[in-house]
C-alpha cells in the first residue's frame, strides 16, 4: 500500500498557516499529488487586494507547491476553482489560466460558484501525476 508524504514549499511564512489550520499544502500517494485550495494569500495569510493580484498570486503559490514535489503545470491532470462571483471573475481568471494552461492537452477543470472563501474571492485546488514515478 501506497504510503502518505504531506509536501510543503520551500520554506517560508505560510508554513504556520498550514499548521495553524491543520492541514498540508500537498499530499503525495504513489504517483499522483493532491494539492490543498491555493488561494491568492501572501506569506503572512492575508489576501492580495484587488481580485486579479489574487489569482496571480494563487497560481504562484500553487506553483511553489508543484515545485517542491517536482512536478510542473504540464503535469495536472484536474483542476478545480471556486469562485465567489463567477460571471464578473471568469474574464480575469481565464487570461491568468491560459498563461499556465496554454494548448493541449489541458487539464480536466470545474469552476464552481460559491459564497464564501475566508476573505478570499478564489481558491485553485489541483491533482497532479508526479513524473518520473
Amino acid at each position: 500500500m501506497d504510503t502518505r508524504e504531506p509536501i510543503y514549499p520551500a520554506a517560508s511564512a505560510r508554513h504556520a498557516l498550514y499548521d495553524q489550520h491543520g492541514y498540508s499544502p500537498a499530499m503525495r500517494s504513489g504517483d499522483l499529488l493532491f494539492v490543498s485550495g491555493q488561494v491568492g494569500s501572501r506569506e503572512d495569510g492575508s489576501p492580495e487586494e484587488t481580485y486579479p493580484e489574487q489569482i496571480e498570486r494563487a497560481f504562484k503559490n500553487l506553483e511553489a507547491v508543484l515545485d517542491a514535489a517536482g512536478c510542473g503545470f504540464d503535469d495536472i491532470i484536474d483542476v478545480t476553482s471556486f469562485h465567489t462571483d463567477p460571471d464578473a471573475q471568469l474574464p480575469d481568471f481565464m487570461s491568468v489560466k491560459e498563461r499556465y494552461f496554454p494548448s493541449r492537452p489541458f487539464p480536466a477543470w470545474t469552476a464552481v460558484g460559491v459564497t464564501w472563501l475566508a476573505g478570499f474571492d478564489l481558491e485553485v485546488k489541483v491533482v497532479a501525476r508526479i513524473p518520473g514515478k
